[in-house]
Parts: C-alpha cells; sequence; structure tokens
C-alpha cells in the first residue's frame, strides 16, 4: 500500500523514496510493496547533486509546492530517500501519487 510510504506531520508530509537516476525519463513509477518505498526515476544522473536538484525541482512541480518547501531529509548520498513536503496534507500527496 502507497500510503505506508506517506507519513503525515505537524506541518507537511515525510514521503519515503526509492530513487532509480539515470533514466531515459522523470517519472514516478510506483510502489516497491517489499521496501515500503515510492519509486522514482530521474533523468539526471547521481553526480555532484544532479540528481538530488532535480528530485526536489520534480517534487515542487508534481505536487505543486516551492522548491524550498521540499527537504531531503536523509539519504542524500542513497538511493534510498525521506523528503519532506511542507504545507501538504497525506491525502493530497497520496492524490497525485495514484494518478
Amino acid at each position: 500500500m502507497m500510503e505506508d510510504a506517506v507519513k503525515e506531520t505537524g506541518d507537511g508530509v515525510i514521503l519515503d523514496l526509492e530513487i532509480s537516476p539515470g533514466s531515459k525519463e522523470t517519472s514516478v513509477r510506483g510502489y516497491n510493496r517489499w521496501r515500503r518505498r515510492i519509486e522514482i526515476k530521474l533523468s539526471e544522473r547521481a553526480q555532484k547533486g544532479k540528481a538530488n536538484e532535480q528530485l526536489i525541482s520534480f517534487l515542487s512541480e508534481l505536487f505543486d509546492v516551492h522548491s524550498r518547501n521540499v527537504e531531503i531529509m536523509t539519504g542524500m548520498t542513497n538511493s534510498k530517500k525521506t523528503v519532506k513536503i511542507s504545507g501538504k496534507k497525506a491525502s493530497d500527496i497520496l492524490t497525485v501519487l495514484k494518478k
């Protein structure tokens, strides 16, 4: 269940993500039920923070928030990341992800 990777906090939503850099396109691929993470493909390679920059930009567009409202909390140098989206509710995030 995708809901397992989305946790609402007092001031936003925390997402558990699995990132695949260097893909053909940037997109939400789905949910990995074994790792309990939302899978996201990025076209940028994981070099010099480019994939992290693209992730922040992609999520800010996807969820219609300013990029400063997207924070990578853990996993800066890892494919498993925990990201916080400030100013949104879990229901808003899940609605977008399930489209």
